[in-house]
């Protein structure tokens, strides 16, 4: 996980959204990590790991990837609250395009395109390296694929959310 030690500007730190993600049960299955937290903006990654595979094919089950787009989508809300820390949300839309198979760690990246009094909306892109590897093929970490020259980024998933906001 990154060690971001100042503050956001709205006076969350990503150390607090780290200790919650790492606290969360579900969170802390999937292993997710923060990347960076700006307002309105996060971006979070999750590695690779076998049990999120599909069993044919082996690539990144779709409701592992929806559920990182939900995930990063409601921190980038939180982040626009006067209090993120507490704030509350709720998500009543997430649709969700599948670009391509994801064979490697996720990278998801969350942007608020909208935050009113009582709804919000998000916009999310989720990028992979790919290597040209057969679906079965050993997966690389995600310090290995930053030293590989033959991966590329790509997208793999788009999303859009909207969630009711209970703002105080």
């Amino acid at each position: 996980m990154s060690d971001c030690e100042s503050p956001t500007p709205d006076g969350m730190t990503s150390p607090e959204l780290e200790q919650e993600l790492r606290e969360h049960g579900l969170f802390q299955w999937l292993d997710l990590s923060i990347e960076f937290v700006e307002p309105g903006h996060v971006a979070f990654e999750l590695p690779f790991n076998e049990k999120f595979a599909n069993i044919a094919s082996g690539t990144v089950h779709g409701g592992v990837t929806a559920t990182v787009i939900d995930t990063a989508s409601g921190f980038a809300l939180r982040s626009t609250f006067d209090d993120p820390a507490s704030a509350r949300l709720t998500t009543t839309d997430l649709n969700v395009r599948y670009v391509r198979p994801a064979r490697n760690d996720l990278r998801v990246e969350a942007e608020v395109t909208r935050a009113g009094g009582t709804m919000g909306f998000t916009e999310s892109e989720v990028t992979t390296v790919h290597e040209g590897e057969p679906s079965g093929a050993r997966r690389a970490s995600s310090d290995e694929r930053r030293e590989s020259d033959g991966g590329e980024e790509k997208v793999v998933a788009t999303g859009g959310t909207s969630y009711r906001l209970f703002r105080e």
